[in-house]
């Protein structure tokens, strides 16, 4: 039998006691997995959940087609996929301190931000996607005088997600909403790392009345499939791609990570430049795949916003992530904190200069904010994404110079300078500023297609076209009046 999660939250923002049954989900219901291994923190150890393998995805396969075949897809109205929705919000919205509270627990990032940004969004994003389940509809066109030819949308079927470890709850949200508002059905892997939040949303999404098997949640260590969306690595989504092309060319979106420049011109106000350059670097620890990691600063105020921009940088507390001012909480894991530190040694040894942070903060997991200057584009701290609280700081000449520089990496200057990068979120005057209803992704090898935004509730949905002819004797239509049926993948 699964065990149970029990926590009692005595902090200054949350107390309360939780508890609730853990395991695999699979068609409505928690199960062991098949092997009965458990997946467990390398770090301070919560609790081990089940572990999935190979056979435990065959069930939750298994569970999400039948599912689809009876009672969800075709076989459920649009308005019920928009009433389960709009109820699963509601459910969040009730439990939203209690999820906030797992994340922090879970991640390391603050309570107040996992409250008021990662469960706030969530919830907004669901919201989002049930007023348009019940709004996804095809297309009449007029050929010719005598002939229409009418397009329906489809749901793709089976749909299979991997979840990053740093937005656990956002990036189900972003998965799950255009999934089940297109009438989908799902299988959801979140991070070994940070499965708890994952597995409480089951809960909700049974207290929501969802059909058993329309969502289903394995944890583990990383079929009639049709679709695979992953927030992750590069790497992973390489690996993804591979599988995909190997087997039946599934469809795949990626929201991968990156190395984001912060572009900051001569004519800005230096006080909210240096302010909004420290909420893109340090927010949530630096876990986030749009941190701005490489700040460009042009030459006239360098020197002046690099005072401030440390200055900033200093007065951030680092600490227990449920005390009310702390910004930034322990990384996510042992792993990833060592592959952090890994990067700073790396910058001082090829000569970079540490402005301020570059160490360990205790012994838990904590990492000092830091800012390099004096790097140059060879550097693997300018180059590769790190993923953590480690900030770059780059001088640029003009906006020649600094685009050249910008797109090196794998307003009206600001205005004119945007669609030049080769991004495919560009921020002006702000940083991290998210919205269900806009697109949102990146370019290259950060990602394929956009997880979130109006074009997904027609997102993962089969087009499929059909010609006719709207004349009355069928001997007046010869072989070239008689359009073939096509099917068009639109996701």
């Amino acid at each position: 039998m699964p065990s149970t999660f029990a926590h009692e939250f005595k902090t200054p923002t949350f107390k309360a006691k939780v508890a609730f049954r853990t395991g695999l989900f699979i068609n409505g219901q928690f199960v062991d997995g098949s092997d009965n291994t458990t997946i467990d923190s390398n770090g301070k150890v919560i609790m081990s959940v089940s572990e999935g393998t190979a056979k435990d995805v065959d069930l939750a396969v298994e569970a999400v087609n039948e599912a689809f075949n009876t009672t969800w897809g075709l076989h459920a109205p649009g308005t019920q996929h928009s009433i389960l929705m709009s109820k699963l919000a509601a459910l969040m919205e009730k439990n939203a301190d209690e999820l906030a509270a797992l994340e922090a627990l879970d991640n390391g990032k603050t309570f107040n931000w996992a409250r008021n940004a990662d469960v706030a969004g969530s919830i907004d994003c669901i919201c989002y996607y049930a007023g348009w389940a019940n709004k996804v509809t095809g297309q009449v066109q007029e050929i010719t005088e005598d002939k229409l030819t009418y397009a329906r949308h489809e749901p793709i079927g089976v749909v299979c997600h991997a979840l990053t470890l740093r937005f656990a709850v956002l990036m189900m949200a972003w998965k799950l909403g255009p999934a089940l508002a297109c009438g989908n059905t799902v299988v959801l892997k979140p991070s070994e790392f940070t499965p708890l939040t994952a597995i409480r949303m089951c809960h909700l999404v049974n207290e929501a009345s969802f059909p058993p098997g329309v969502v289903n949640v394995l944890s583990g260590y990383g079929n009639t499939i049709e679709k695979v969306a992953c927030t992750g690595s590069t790497l992973v989504g390489r690996k993804i791609m591979e599988a995909a092309a190997k087997s039946n060319l599934k469809n795949v979106t990626l929201e991968l990570g990156g190395k984001s420049p912060n572009i900051i011109f001569d004519d800005v106000d230096i006080e909210q430049a240096a302010n909004w350059a420290t909420f893109s670097i340090f927010w949530n620890h630096g876990q986030t795949c749009c941190a701005g990691s490489c700040i460009f600063v042009q030459e006239g105020i360098h020197d002046e916003f690099l005072k401030r921009f440390t200055e900033k940088t200093r007065s951030l507390k680092v600490g227990d992530p449920f005390a009310p001012d702390t910004f930034q909480g322990p990384q996510v894991s042992e792993i990833q904190f060592n592959r952090i530190m890994s990067y700073i040694v790396s910058g001082k040894a090829v000569g970079a200069k540490v402005e301020i942070g570059g160490e360990r903060l205790g012994s838990e997991g904590f990492i000092r904010p830091t800012i390099f200057t004096n790097v140059d584009p060879s550097m693997k701290i300018v180059q590769e994404e790190i993923f953590g609280p480690v900030g770059v700081v780059i001088k640029f000449k003009d906006e020649e110079d600094v685009i050249k520089q910008a797109n090196d990496t794998n307003l009206n200057c600001a205005i004119n300078t945007a669609p030049r990068l080769k991004v495919g979120t560009a921020w002006i005057n702000c940083i991290n500023s998210l919205h269900s209803n806009v697109p949102f992704g990146g370019f290259e090898q950060s990602g394929i297609a956009m997880p979130v935004g109006p074009s997904l509730a027609h997102g993962p949905v089969l087009a499929q076209a059909i010609p006719g002819s709207l004349l009355d004797d069928e001997k007046d239509q010869d072989e070239d009046d008689i359009a073939p049926l096509t099917l068009l993948s639109t996701a």
